[in-house]
């Protein structure tokens, strides 16, 4: 059995964790958290717990997809590549799901790149291992078939966001995902990758860090990014981190299991 807890009592709008009551499932990836006791078991005697190390390179372009990973904890960063070097982030992974979805839709290659962009764990998977254990009519297929599709939409919506909302809009958007994703008001975060994340150069990312500070609403400090206002961020934040929010409890909330 699941229950649902909010990481932060204080607001609705943060993004729910599912919590097993089974010991079995001591685990805090959600995917593997909402699996039944067999199934949990028949898997995960097939995975071993690895670091995610900062800035380690879980996949490089076009290269072959060795393992797939549950992130237990930390965030890993979904990134496209252009010709210049230059790189973008067009979508994180927390553990929330699972970082190799194209080996479950059937290929072994991404042409962008995975790697963590906030230090934790995750369970670690061999390809032909996971082809062999998950396959149709298993919880865990069903469950990444409605994960790829919360994937896809927090993909397009972040497209969109990037499109249409101001730095500072999607500055808030990212860090109340974050925070969600790693369960604590403090976490590491460079300029380098504040600039991926909302795709502008750094003198950008220093300006709308500066003005979320003035607010009031953050600490940002040698690479230390502290929430001081979880409200004030929800406030200042566009549209799009509660849509994505809510997609992902519609295809992946406690009626999963």
């Amino acid at each position: 059995m699941l229950s649902v807890i909010d990481l932060d009592k204080t607001s609705s709008k943060r993004f729910l964790i599912l919590v097993s009551n089974n010991p079995h499932h001591a685990v805090e990836n959600q995917l593997l958290a909402s699996l039944p006791r067999e199934e949990y078991e028949r898997l995960v005697a097939n995975m071993e717990l690895v670091p995610l190390t900062f800035k380690q390179v879980l996949y490089a372009p076009n290269e072959s997809i060795q393992y797939v990973y549950f992130p237990k904890s930390g965030v890993v960063s979904l990134l496209t590549l252009m010709e210049d070097g230059t790189a973008v982030e067009v979508g994180t992974v927390g553990n929330e799901g699972m970082v190799g979805l194209p080996v479950f839709l059937g290929s072994n290659k991404i042409p962008g790149q995975a790697l963590a962009q906030i230090p934790g764990e995750a369970w670690r998977m061999r390809v032909d291992v996971f082809k062999d254990k998950v396959i149709p009519g298993s919880t865990l297929h069903d469950l990444l078939q409605r994960y790829t599709q919360a994937l896809f939409n927090l993909i397009s919506q972040i497209a969109a966001c990037n499109r249409i909302h101001s730095v500072e809009e999607r500055f808030c958007r990212w860090l109340l995902m974050t925070q969600d994703r790693v369960g604590s008001d403090e976490f590491p975060l460079t300029q380098e990758f504040l600039s991926q994340m909302l795709g502008v150069r750094r003198p950008t990312v220093s300006l709308s860090a500066s003005v979320l500070q003035k607010a009031g609403l953050i600490r940002y400090v040698r690479g230390k990014m502290t929430i001081l206002d979880r409200e004030g961020l929800e406030a200042s934040s566009c549209e799009c981190y509660m849509i994505i929010k809510s997609e992902f409890e519609r295809l992946l909330g406690s009626d999963v299991a």
